[in-house]
Parts: structure tokens; C-alpha cells; sequence
């Protein structure tokens, strides 16, 4: 169902779908999927109240590793939305080193941007790579392509022999082996030979990050509009065939798509259902029991953040990009800080706060079987690869999932992300050894987790083997 018609998406297909791919968290659950039914139903009413009609940004407080990030991430993929996930902490208040907060708007256009020239090209593909094709021949076929001169035009008698003439004579040698090599190339028959092609480079010139509180935006086009003069553009290149159909594949969609429409499709798209998740909110909140320079770039963030979540405008090299419906996403953990540390002006930019469960071992077991692609499902699929068949028993997941739940109580409670660790330190021997192995099965029962795992579960100092 992803990027499917926003129309037809009900919240509780939302919550649905949301439930192939995350284990519990109804709550947070539900109100994401409100407020995304709320910006299909506010594209349906009257011009005149549509603007006033702002979204209900969300805040998620939950420790680590229970699903925040996954379910606006999902979240995005479902109503192909343009979304962006930044940390709060990379930001710096206007006058310190660092990125801006406008930045995090720029990189969500620049996402926008890419999703609708990925959909734009897909569209032309067909007309590409017939476009392709002919590049090719020419290549192969130097001279092949041109068309023959036309003869004068004769009427009368000789225009009669002329066209008998013509019906019986065979196709021109250079049209006939023109033919054969296309079948010899759409066949695969000349994907080895090389060809000498010339591409244009996207990034002539190294990529510069501007530390600076200014326009980051206008410095960076004028420093790409110079690319020519240091010799950037054009580049020739002696490749397979085979690489050089995927280049000029590349580079005939990219002509037939207009710049133009895609920005401006983009920029619509950006500031009626982009979604910016900003993690580690609970980072930049200062607390009133401490004090110093830290604590005042800390709020100095969020009275950036502030305006930006607010509604403002903000320039791109797309073109001016609108705020005001774009819907933000925060989260943090908000174990030593809390949320009413934010400034007040911010808490009420994020009227909807959800909390998020813990995760205990009931969670576990469900996370490593219930998912579309669980854990158990990734690792026998990668491992069948190399012929090693593994089938977890029901006694082997249930022990599983209680050395994660144990673990996450002796040490840092990491949620979810546990289980990569545990499962890593159950299969590295397998995974060591699967290529030299197979084909071969082997079952997974408790027995073989206690093998392995059990022992470090009883060690007070966890940390030396799992993170």
C-alpha cells in the first residue's frame, strides 16, 4: 500500500499498515494517522478557510529503540510524502559555527525535488530508452544514423519505372546491419565490447559545506555556476556497452524531463505533506536548575526552530518555499530534561504529545516474528544465500526475547535495537562459517541459544559483549 492514493487511506488502514512493520505503540499509532487524514481533508475544503487550517504537529516522548523514528519514516513511505529526519543537536543558534535551522528545510526540498524526478523519469522511460538506443548505434555504428540524401523529385513515366525500381530493390546494408545490431544489443550479445561515451558529471566540482549564519543557498548555486570554467561539464569516458546503455539511459531521461515542472511540482508537494521529523528534541531543552553557555545555544535552537515551525518562508534554490503546512514530528527520550524545559512558545507549536511504551519481552517475541520482514525472516533469508537453511523453534525465539528484555534491565534500556545486538551473537559463528558450510539446515532451538547466549546474559559486565 505504500504511495498509494492519499483519498482512499482511512486512519485505521493507517494504523494498519503501520502495524505490519511496528509492534504496539497505538497510541502514537493513531495520532500520526489523524493527522495525516486531517491534511487530506483540509486539501478538500473551501480556498478561503484552507489556509487558516494548520497542522497539528506531534511531539513523541519515549525512550530509545521503541519505534519513534520507524513510524514517521513509515509514515512518509505510505502517503509518498517528502520527509526528512534531522537531529536537533547538529543545529547552532545564528552567529555560531554550525548549520542553521533553515538548512533542514533546503535538504527536505532538495528530497522533494529528488522524489519527483524519480517519478518524472519513470513516466519518460520508455521514450529514454528507445533515445538510448539509437545514442548506442551510432556509437557502434559511426555513420549508420545519418538519413540518405533524397533524390529529386520526378513525375511522368520515368516516376513510374522510378518507384518499381525502388519496391524491388533491398533494404540499404547500412539500414540492414544497423538492424541486426539492435537485436544483437537488446539480446545482451554486445554487452562486453567497450565504447567511448561522453556524460555529463553532476558534481564538477567537490561538494562544500559553508559553515556560515548567511544564505548558504545563494553562495553554493554561484559557486556551481562556475563549474565550467575549472573545466567541469562534459567528460568522456571508455566504457562496456552494457554500462554505457545505463549512462545514457541516465542521461536522455534527464533531457526529457522539464527542471522547471519538477521544482515547481516539488515545491507544491513540500508545503502540503512534507514531513520533517526532528529527533533528539529533548537535547536542546535547557533546564532551569542549570546554567552557561551551553544552556543558552540550547534555547538559542529553539528560538530558531521556532519561526520555521511557526510558518515562514524560506529560500531555496528551488525557489521560496512556505512553512506553514508542513508537518513536524518531535521526539526524545526526555529522561533527564522534560518537555515543559522547551520555551513555552515551542511547546505550543507542538500541541499533540504522545507517549511511548517501553518495550518488555512480550514486545520481543511479536517484533522477531510478527513484522512483514522480522528479524528471524532477514537473517534465513540472508543466510539461505549461501545454502544455510535455519528455522528458528518457538522455545528459541521465547528465550530470545527474554535475554533481550534481561539485558535491556541490567544495562541501557536501547529498546528494540537490542535484538540486533543479541541476534549478531547468536548467528557470528554461523554467519563465519555459512559459506563453507552449505547447503546444509540447522535448527535453532533453545538449547542453542543457551549455548551461546546464556552465559553472557548471567555476566555482570554485559557491556564487554553486547552493546
Amino acid at each position: 500500500m505504500e504511495g498509494q492514493d492519499l483519498d482512499r487511506l482511512t486512519p485505521r488502514e493507517i494504523v494498519a499498515e503501520l502495524d505490519k512493520y511496528i509492534v504496539g505503540q497505538r497510541k502514537a499509532k493513531r495520532a500520526v494517522a489523524v493527522a495525516l487524514r486531517n491534511r487530506i481533508r483540509r486539501l478538500k475544503v473551501p480556498a478561503e478557510i484552507r489556509d487558516d487550517i494548520t497542522p497539528k504537529n506531534i511531539l513523541m516522548i519515549g525512550p530509545t529503540g521503541v519505534g519513534k523514528t520507524e513510524i514517521a519514516r513509515r509514515l512518509a513511505k505510505l502517503s509518498n510524502s517528502p520527509f526528512l529526519k534531522v537531529e536537533a543537536t547538529k543545529y547552532t543558534e545564528v552567529g555560531y559555527v554550525g548549520r542553521d535551522v533553515e538548512s533542514m528545510i533546503r535538504d527536505l526540498m532538495a528530497a522533494g525535488v529528488q522524489m519527483v524526478k524519480a517519478e518524472m523519469q519513470l513516466a519518460v522511460q520508455a521514450e529514454a530508452e528507445k533515445r538510448a538506443e539509437e545514442v548506442l548505434l551510432d556509437l557502434l555504428l559511426p555513420g549508420s544514423g545519418k538519413k540518405a540524401p533524397q533524390a529529386p523529385v520526378v513525375q511522368g513515366p520515368a516516376a513510374a519505372a522510378g518507384a518499381d525500381a525502388a519496391a524491388g530493390a533491398s533494404v540499404p546494408p547500412a539500414d540492414a546491419t544497423r538492424e541486426k545490431f539492435r537485436a544483437m544489443l537488446r539480446e545482451g550479445k554486445l554487452d562486453e565490447r567497450t565504447v567511448e561515451v561522453t556524460v555529463h558529471q553532476s558534481s564538477p566540482t567537490p561538494a562544500v559545506e559553508i559553515l556560515s549564519p548567511a544564505n548558504m543557498e545563494d553562495l553554493e548555486s554561484s559557486l556551481s555556476g562556475l563549474a565550467g570554467l575549472f573545466g567541469g561539464g562534459k567528460k568522456r569516458k571508455v566504457v562496456s556497452v552494457k554500462r554505457a546503455k545505463e549512462l545514457l539511459l541516465a542521461e536522455e531521461a534527464e533531457k526529457l524531463v522539464d527542471r522547471e515542472k519538477v521544482s515547481e511540482e516539488a515545491r507544491k508537494r513540500v508545503q502540503e505533506t512534507g514531513i520533517v521529523f526532528i529527533d533528539e528534541m529533548d537535547k536542546i531543552a535547557s533546564r532551569a536548575d542549570r546554567s552557561g553557555g551551553g544552556e543558552v545555544s540550547r534555547e538559542g535552537v529553539q528560538r530558531d526552530i521556532l519561526p520555521i515551525v511557526e510558518g515562514s518562508t524560506v529560500n531555496t534554490k528551488w525557489g521560496p518555499v512556505d512553512t506553514s503546512h508542513i508537518l513536524f514530528i518531535a521526539a526524545g527520550a526526555f529522561n533527564v530534561s522534560k518537555p515543559s524545559d522547551l520555551i513555552p512558545e515551542l511547546q505550543g507549536r507542538f500541541p499533540l504529545r504522545v507517549e511511548l511504551e517501553a518495550l518488555g519481552k512480550d514486545d520481543f517475541l511479536r517484533i522477531l516474528t510478527e513484522p512483514k520482514n522480522s528479524l528471524t525472516k532477514q537473517y534465513a533469508d540472508l543466510l539461505a544465500t549461501e545454502g544455510v537453511e535455519i528455522e528458528f523453534s518457538a522455545d528459541a525465539i521465547d528465550r530470545l526475547a527474554s535475554i533481550a528484555a534481561e539485558v535491556n534491565a541490567n544495562l541501557e534500556n536501547i529498546g528494540a535495537r537490542r535484538l540486533h545486538t543479541i541476534m549478531e551473537a547468536l548467528l557470528e559463528d554461523l554467519s563465519f562459517e555459512a559459506s563453507e558450510i552449505g547447503p546444509t539446515k540447522v535448527p535453532i532451538g533453545a538449547a542453542y541459544v543457551d549455548e551461546r547466549l546464556a552465559g553472557l546474559a548471567r555476566d555482570q559486565d554485559l557491556g564487554r559483549y553486547i552493546l
